[in-house]
């Protein structure tokens, strides 16, 4: 094995993102493991087991599939210095039309699966002193304002300030955590068979019927971000001394981020008076 090579962990393999990232950490001669819903899908899209690649099945949703495959990284790799938690799913549907179900479970993708994750490998990464978190957000996990996605864009600022915290946890042994809020990529997520639609639709809500359209039409096989150039960006942030905390990705992303940070601060300025009347006066 190379020394200096890195061992990564990776969720959400199969396609899209996640398969970038993979075949591009193997060409560089880093070691994966790598994790989807089944090992064909794995070996399909990416090729078979190696020395340098571990295909997993893993079901991210259940606490004792999640706790074998970090073991049966370190085992193989001798340890584990990058997780990547990739996998996840958008969910449509305005606030009043979603069901618990619907709900939960895409709260139980997209943000508890992170979680599950994060717990079995931390103690790893503790041990060793060292290692970096890369959560997958997106850029409306920073800014929100999105009509129909309220489930989907909640689950992503959750998953934004569970890294926020885990930096602060994890410093103190080394370990790094990067949020990444990419902008449209163009890979499978909003085909019909990938994205989640609510069972219920209220046809009073206009302008989300108006973004689901859009999102299935339009924009999807067009957005503006390229998969590869992301998986790069990812490698990139790994790779130097110190990692960004928040990481936005495509010109896209940057530019709301710049309109949400600016929406903010005229907030803050506009009610800073009555705002810090608050306090109490001593």
């Amino acid at each position: 094995m190379n020394k200096s090579a890195k061992i990564w962990f990776v969720t959400g393999a199969s396609k899209g993102v996640g398969q970038r990232l993979v075949r591009q950490l193997l060409a560089r001669g880093d070691y994966v493991a790598a994790t989807s819903r089944t090992v064909a899908s794995l070996t399909e899209a990416i090729g078979p087991a190696s020395e340098q690649f571990l295909p997993l099945q893993v079901d991210l949703t259940n606490d004792q599939s999640v706790h074998s495959a970090i073991a049966q990284t370190v085992k193989t790799f001798g340890k584990v210095d990058v997780i990547v938690n990739n996998a996840g799913y958008a969910q449509q549907g305005t606030v009043e039309a979603l069901s618990d179900e619907e709900l939960r479970q895409n709260f139980e993708v997209n943000l508890f699966a992170p979680l599950l994750v994060l717990r079995h490998a931390l103690p790893h990464l503790r041990e060793q002193r060292g290692g970096h978190v890369i959560n997958l957000s997106s850029i409306v996990g920073y800014q929100g304002g999105y009509a129909g996605w309220g489930s989907y864009v909640a689950s992503k600022f959750a998953l934004a300030g569970l890294t926020e915290s885990l930096a602060a946890e994890v410093a103190e042994f080394g370990i790094k955590a990067t949020v990444v809020y990419p902008g449209p990529v163009r890979t499978e997520f909003l085909s019909s068979g990938a994205l989640a639609v609510a069972k219920r639709q209220i046809d009073e809500y206009t302008e989300a019927k108006a973004s689901l359209d859009l999102h299935l039409g339009t924009l999807h096989g067009h957005q503006a971000g390229d998969p590869d150039k992301l998986a790069m960006l990812i490698m990139q942030a790994v790779d130097v001394a110190e990692p960004p905390l928040h990481l936005f990705a495509g010109k896209i992303a940057n530019e709301l981020a710049a309109q949400k940070a600016a929406a903010v601060q005229r907030d803050l300025e506009a009610w800073k008076g009555s705002s810090e009347a608050t306090d109490f006066v001593e």
